[in-house]
Order: C-alpha cells, then structure tokens, then sequence
C-alpha cells in the first residue's frame, strides 16, 4: 500500500511543478475608473472639465460651471449641485441628493435670467452612471431647450 500511495503523489508533484514554469507574469492592475474616485474629485477633476469642453466645441463656452452644495432650486433642500451659467443668460442645475454619482439626480432650467419653475428627473433609470453617460445625457438635455443653435 505504502507503494500506492508514494507513486500516486510523484505525478501530482510533477503537476505542480509544470504549473508553476507556464505561469504568466501577472496582468497590471486596470486602471481606476474616474467614477471610483470620491464624489468631488470626480466633479471637479473628470466632469467639469469635460462639460467646459464640449459646451465650448458647441459655441456654448461656460460663463461658469461649479460644484457647489446649497439649496435646490424650484423645491429646496440642500443638495449637491452642478451649476451651469452659459451665454444669454442661460442656467441649468444638475442636483444630486447625495454625494454620489449614483444618488438621486434632477435638473432645473431657465432661460435669460429668470428663476427656474420646474426641477425634472435626470438618469433615473439607469443602472450604472459613468462620466460619459452623465455627460451626454446634461448635453442631449439642453440641446432639447435649443440652447445649441439651430435644431
């Protein structure tokens, strides 16, 4: 029996053996996602930015756009805030009821200088938000208001 058992365990030891000589090198970690990153990074670092350079490629350059956390335009409460001014006098609120991308999110409007009456839904049906999504969607919204030229 002790001959079973010894011969049995010297393929097993070949085995592992081999195992450890094909082993690839190990892949480098994937680089971080900017949506991991803490809420106001990724607001001040990856989405400003990006905003302010496709509202500037649509003729549409910010007078400001800022993260701020205040009182929520149309039904208050305090809330973290994406505030956008754009030339004629055009405001948009992109609001988020935490501090997280994947919080609750609204949007409020107005035109040439008036105060906003109406805070909508923004993204809620999507399961995972990222900078392009978040992005795209605020742009496809104010496109809908005409506030990039002719459409």
């Amino acid at each position: 029996m002790k001959a079973d058992s010894s011969a049995s365990s010297a393929p097993a030891a070949a085995k592992a053996g081999k195992t450890n000589t094909t082993d690839k090198p190990a892949k480098p970690a994937p680089k971080p996602k900017p949506e991991d990153k803490p809420f106001t990074n990724f607001i001040q670092e990856d989405l400003l930015p990006s905003l302010t350079k496709s509202l500037t490629a649509r003729e549409q350059t910010p007078i400001s756009l800022t993260l701020v956390e205040g009182e929520r335009p149309v039904v208050g409460g305090r809330c973290w805030m994406v505030q956008g001014e754009l030339p004629s006098e055009r405001r948009f609120w992109l609001c988020f009821e935490a501090d997280a991308i994947t919080s609750g999110k609204t949007i409020a409007l107005a035109e040439s200088g008036s105060d906003p009456s109406l805070l909508e839904s923004f993204l809620i049906d999507e399961k995972r938000i990222n900078l392009a999504l978040l992005e795209s969607r605020l742009l496809q919204r104010l496109n809908g208001q005409k506030w990039f030229g002719g459409n």
